[in-house]
């Protein structure tokens, strides 16, 4: 089991964007961007004669736009819930030993113990 201390600072050049992204878009700056785009592609009307292609226009802009702010934030989402996972992993791992030292003046910590390691899937560590 690896401890929340071992992960590794380093993450590839994705992960790395995908933070940076990730909290860039959480910002009123990004809103007011979007804001933006909308407040400029409004007059185009007058720009394009047919209405179906200024319709177009922005559809595909923001399909596009969400598409990949989807899969940035699905892998940001995906690297936080798995760090949460790891901490939560060490918390149950550090009770489920405090509890085995106490076990022996409280023998029905024992049943607790095993309750606990199946709830979390802890797996029993071999002694070194």
């Amino acid at each position: 089991m690896s401890m929340p201390s071992a992960v590794s600072p380093n993450q590839s050049f994705f992960d790395r964007f995908a933070s940076k992204a990730n909290a860039f878009t959480a910002r009123a700056t990004f809103f007011s961007a979007c804001l933006a785009l909308v407040l400029l592609w409004i007059p185009t009307y007058f720009l394009v004669t047919d209405v179906d292609t200024w319709q177009l226009i922005i559809n595909t802009t923001t399909t596009i736009i969400t598409f990949l702010l989807v899969a940035l934030i699905q892998n940001a989402q995906m690297r936080a819930d798995a760090a949460a996972q790891r901490k939560l992993n060490a918390i149950a791992a550090g009770l489920a030993d405090l509890m085995a030292a106490l076990a022996t003046e409280h023998p029905d910590l024992r049943l607790d113990i095993y309750e606990l390691r199946e709830a979390v899937g802890l797996e029993e560590r071999e002694s070194a």
